[in-house]
């Protein structure tokens, strides 16, 4: 055996309706050359994608593995309205979950993998409630699939930094215990004193020499003023492409002038953007964003868990839903999103994924005619390959 893989009949994006199949060559983890009926040595692995659309593997850039209960048997909302009461809620209910977090996070990290998604960020809470317990089964599903997929953890406050004493101590050790980022949770809205809360989060960055990931709801003029506040951190500490705000419900809340000033500050700083295509908010600037070069990913969010009966570890899925919300119809809005699913996400990620020669072999093949009829039919996944190797095949792991 060469080691190399040979996937046979792919129509690589972009693509039009009667373009003929190829055959794409994998080489040491990487693409190494796209033909027809490519002839290779014997001994290659071989994979038949059977005439379906070659992409770049899927990225879930906002993902909550820790409290997913996806296979579960069903438990109804109890939440009450409001941030609070959903953190109030999960709370209450974590513990009683049937198994334990590295047993739910494993198997819904593998059918996220089994989707086509080869580069997952996950969320890990870290409060004074449960310590490093939802942070320790993150890291553990990432270790199970660690041949499959590339996992990054970000050490999440869920219940805020500064409202319960030890938090920040917490948040130190995650990084230590093998966090590869630090998160933060609405400074103003919710932990009410954005200056401070930002101050610890950036402080631990440059303790740590790490990312940031900050989820921010906060909503139009205050949510605005805590995007300059973010990117006066990045600045000060030199941190370009090293920070994400995920949500930004800002961008969508503000008047069409403002919006333009914060997309500009976001470009400057290389400031990234998150979104999960939310049902109840609208969706934000995604042309706008990307004609000014901001990053800009798509994610899960939280999967079947106490937050949300939503959610199934399927990035196309996604990806559908993000088209939906934005009521695209036009094939080139369409392959936007599967864009923001597939390059933006590996870019809000610092990686580079692509179809070129040379690329990461980090690809999925998706049945139907064009991208756009694999977004609207989402069939299972025919092959996914991670490091120029099949992980999965027909949506289940191999």
């Amino acid at each position: 055996m060469t080691g190399d893989l040979l996937i046979r009949s792919v129509r690589p994006w972009p693509n039009v309706p009667g373009t003929p199949a190829v055959d794409v060559l994998c080489r040491d983890g990487r693409i190494a050359a796209t033909a027809p009926d490519l002839d290779v040595p014997a001994g290659t692995a071989e994979a038949d994608g059977r005439g379906g659309v070659l992409l770049p593997a899927f990225t879930d850039a906002h993902a909550h593995l820790d409290s997913t209960r996806l296979g579960l048997p069903f438990r109804p909302h109890s939440a009450g309205a409001g941030l609070a009461e959903l953190i109030d809620d999960d709370r209450r209910n974590w513990r009683t979950a049937e198994e334990s977090v590295a047993d739910r996070a494993t198997r819904t990290l593998g059918r996220t993998i089994a989707a086509g998604a080869t580069h997952v960020r996950s969320h890990a809470q870290v409060d004074v409630d449960s310590g490093l317990d939802k942070l320790d089964g993150v890291l553990a599903a990432r270790e199970a699939h660690a041949d499959r997929a590339h996992v990054e953890v970000v050490a999440f406050p869920q219940c805020g930094i500064l409202r319960e004493k030890g938090t920040a101590e917490l948040l130190d050790a995650a990084l230590r215990s093998g966090a590869d980022l630090v998160g933060g949770l609405d400074p103003a809205g919710y932990d009410r004193d954005p200056v401070r809360h930002l101050d610890l989060v950036f402080g631990l960055a440059e303790k740590h020499q790490c990312g940031v990931d900050v989820h921010l709801h906060d909503a139009g003029s205050l949510g605005a003023f805590e995007v300059e506040l973010i990117c006066e951190r990045v600045a000060a500490l030199g941190m370009r492409g090293q920070t994400t705000i995920s949500h930004a419900f800002a961008l969508s809340t503000v008047d069409e002038d403002r919006r333009r000033e914060l997309v500009d500050l976001l470009a400057e700083h290389d400031v990234a953007v998150t979104t999960v295509a939310p049902g109840v908010r609208e969706p934000l600037p995604l042309l706008g964003l990307r004609r000014a070069g901001v990053r800009l990913g798509l994610g899960q969010d939280g999967i079947r868990d106490y937050w949300s009966p939503y959610g199934d570890g399927d990035m196309l899925d996604r990806t559908w839903q993000l088209a939906y919300r934005n009521g695209f119809r036009r094939d080139d809005q369409v392959e936007m999103c599967a864009d923001i699913a597939t390059r933006g996400g590996a870019a809000v990620l610092g990686r580079t994924l692509g179809l070129t020669e040379g690329a990461p072999a980090d690809l999925v093949v998706v049945p139907g005619d064009t991208v756009t009829a694999a977004v609207m039919d989402r069939a299972p996944r025919t092959l996914v390959v991670h490091g120029g190797r099949v992980v999965a095949a027909d949506g289940e792991l191999v």
